[in-house]
């Protein structure tokens, strides 16, 4: 039995079309499945706790974008029992990006029929006052999560969505957070080790993945597997080479730098001066002084690309 989450409004609308192709599909080759839509923000949340709850073994595939896969493995009660899917039809996809799945929706869903390859995947987890948020693909602090705050509220996703320029979404709104962002001195604790203070910092991405915004190769050497998160700090660089790094950093060429700072570890604390914006997998968290970060102990099993030899 598959149990579907489907987002009917992921990439404006495109969701509920996709799910329509692909239950038709489902049903001439009678595969035994059931379907939830999701209606509000966190309601894929409440579907997988739900779902997962009852001790069975259950394979829950997410149809949506990021934010979906987020709030999918956040509800997840029994990594043990549970194997995930993916049919990214969202506007980023960098979840499906780093895990090299196909990107047509029907690909996607022969891959998940067909004899899958299973990832045991790490599964990072952001804490702030007392409350803790999971994420597949990326967390941060300062600018990046200024960007996603952003773009759940701007017009211009929705707009380049229907344009079918959705990758762009993260770079136009990049490109106007960059002149009202407001650098600040953060520091950062890896593994309880000596702190490490950047003066007006731009922001701290904690990478569980290479990509992040569409694409874009913040850790181009993040691993996934291997029980560690990939941190990139972003500080004491002037505006005019921010904005020249930008389109360096969807290659991975902006770790070439000054100004630019790469780590590996097991846990992060980071203090900011000033409250910023944070976010798990795009999705915002209100402003935040204090924040840490870590792989959880257990592994989800994720469905991957089959490989052909």
């Amino acid at each position: 039995m598959y149990t579907f989450i489907v987002n009917p409004h992921a990439r404006s609308g495109l969701g509920q079309k996709v799910w329509d192709e692909l239950e038709t599909i489902l049903k001439k080759r009678n595969v035994p499945y059931e379907v939830y839509f999701t209606k509000y923000q966190k309601h894929a949340t409440n579907i997988t706790s739900k779902v997962t709850s009852d001790g069975e073994e259950h394979i829950v595939v997410a149809l949506g974008g990021d934010g979906t896969v987020n709030e999918v493995v956040n509800g997840i009660q029994n990594f043990d029992k549970t194997i995930m899917g993916y049919i990214p039809i969202g506007s980023s996809n960098d979840f499906a990006r780093g895990l090299e799945l196909p990107t047509d929706p029907v690909e996607a869903l022969n891959n998940i029929l067909e004899q899958p390859n299973l990832l045991p995947m790490n599964v990072g987890e952001l804490s702030y006052k007392n409350k803790k948020r999971r994420f597949a693909v990326s967390s941060g602090i300062g600018f990046d999560a200024d960007i996603c705050h952003e773009a759940v509220v701007s017009r211009v996703k929705y707009l380049l969505n229907k344009l079918k320029l959705g990758k762009l979404t993260y770079v136009c709104i990049a490109l106007h957070r960059l002149f009202v962002t407001k650098p600040c001195e953060c520091t950062i604790t890896m593994d309880g080790e000596k702190s490490i203070t950047f003066p007006s910092t731009y922001f701290v991405a904690m990478m569980n993945n290479k990509f992040e915004g569409g694409g874009v190769k913040f850790c181009p050497n993040a691993k996934n597997d291997d029980d560690k998160l990939d941190i990139m700090v972003a500080s004491n660089v002037p505006k005019l080479k921010v904005l020249c790094l930008i389109p360096l950093a969807l290659f991975g060429l902006h770790v070439h730098f000054k100004g630019v700072y790469i780590y590996s570890c097991k846990h992060i604390d980071i203090h900011a001066e000033n409250a910023l914006p944070v976010h798990t997998d795009g999705e915002p968290i209100f402003l935040q002084h204090d924040i840490s970060a870590c792989c959880v102990p257990q592994r989800l099993r994720v469905i991957t690309k089959k490989r052909r030899f």
